[in-house]
């Protein structure tokens, strides 16, 4: 059973029940190469694979290896590969308009992809972990910092950027959303990415069991990798297998708030056509029809309260109260007789056309009777 204090790396749930994998004697590390001297005290370690039952996503839940930080490339590319590359860049470049703009690589080791990103023609920047491999990076003209992006990152040297890469590397981070949202906060509005992982997909069809390895947290599907990339503000625009399949490519872009700008214009809206219609009559002479959530929430939000002798509501249950927060007497429709008032404003959503028939059949037809639209008072 997995430990109780155990939860998924990415949705936060438990991981409960048996293991999927259990992989005995493995090495402790991808780096951990002894030498003469230490090999007799080698020991192989357990390693341990959970499904999350919430959101799918296959990882090890213990802890990461020392080195989870740093990005180490043994070669950097194939040359098959920097043609692959060279040609992937250029085209993620032109496709999203990013000449000349900022590009952060999350995790560039050495600068082996940044200086392709250079020659795709944007302004690349690398974060990196390892104080060597920056080094290695000013060595060679590029521009590196040393640190790493985890929750509570904030503000980074280069910050906002227009897009960002990272290749191979989210499936060693322990917290990868808080490491994207990270990220996310670091970027331009409308701001894009690249983040490629090993293709879990690909590995399940192929039977491939020597791919799991400790220093491997995450083990992505496309379906957990959007999940993953979602949960972190993202939207994915694309994202697809690459590289011999070997590879999960997906293309993001930052998440845009919703624009409520029509629901305040709306509101302003309503409680200016509201407040005209009621000062046509004296006061004390204007009620509702409706104590439906919306006739609560316009009223509220109207700030008409003070004006509107009561509301009129068919619900028994209703009758005899007062409406929350405005705090206006709710009665039964025999009230407009006993108690008459000189207009009436229904807003009673579905219901409002058949009310405002009732009104003018049962009424005086000098009553004022008008309907609340979505868009503003309509006289019926």
């Amino acid at each position: 059973m997995a430990n109780s204090r155990a939860r998924c790396r990415v949705c936060g749930e438990p991981l409960m029940g048996a293991p999927r994998l259990l992989y005995r004697d493995m090495p402790g590390t991808a780096q951990g190469f002894p030498d003469a001297a230490g090999v007799a005290d080698d020991r192989g370690a357990d390693l341990v694979l959970y499904e999350c039952g919430a959101c799918g996503l296959v990882q090890l839940p213990g802890a990461p290896v020392p080195y989870y930080r740093e990005v180490i490339r043994a070669a950097a590319y194939s040359p098959a590969m920097r043609a692959f590359r060279e040609t992937q860049f250029a085209d993620w470049t032109r496709h999203y308009g990013l000449g000349g703009r900022n590009v952060l690589e999350i995790g560039c080791g050495r600068g082996e992809y940044l200086t392709l990103l250079q020659g795709a023609g944007v302004d690349a920047q690398g974060l990196e972990y390892a104080a060597d491999a920056v080094r290695t990076c000013r060595a060679q003209g590029l521009t590196a910092t040393r640190g790493y992006l985890s929750r509570r990152s904030r503000a980074l040297p280069g910050a906002p950027f227009d897009a960002f890469v990272t290749l191979n590397f989210l499936e060693h981070w322990p917290d990868p959303v808080g490491g994207l949202m990270a990220m996310a906060r670091n970027l331009a509005e409308g701001g894009v990415g690249l983040v490629e992982v090993p293709n879990f997909d690909m590995i399940l069809r192929q039977g491939l069991f020597s791919e799991f390895i400790a220093d491997h947290l995450l083990y992505f599907t496309e379906a957990t990798l959007r999940f993953t990339l979602r949960r972190a503000g993202f939207e994915v625009l694309s994202c697809r297998a690459v590289w011999h399949d070997y590879i999960l490519s997906a293309e993001v872009r930052k998440r845009a708030p919703l624009n409520v700008g029509l629901l305040e214009r709306r509101r302003v809206a309503i409680a200016d056509a509201l407040r005209g219609f009621i000062a046509r009559f004296p006061a004390g002479q204007v009620a509702v029809w409706g104590a439906g959530h919306q006739a609560l929430a316009v009223i509220a939000l109207a700030g008409i309260a003070a004006d509107i002798r009561y509301i009129v509501d068919s619900a028994p249950f209703k009758q005899g109260r007062y409406s929350p927060a405005s705090h206006i007497r709710i009665v039964a429709p025999v009230t407009l007789a006993s108690e008459p008032v000189r207009a009436v404003i229904v807003m009673a959503a579905s219901y409002s056309d058949e009310i405002a028939a009732i009104l003018r059949r049962d009424h005086d037809p000098a009553l004022a009777v008008a309907i609340l639209r979505d868009d503003g008072i309509e006289s019926a």
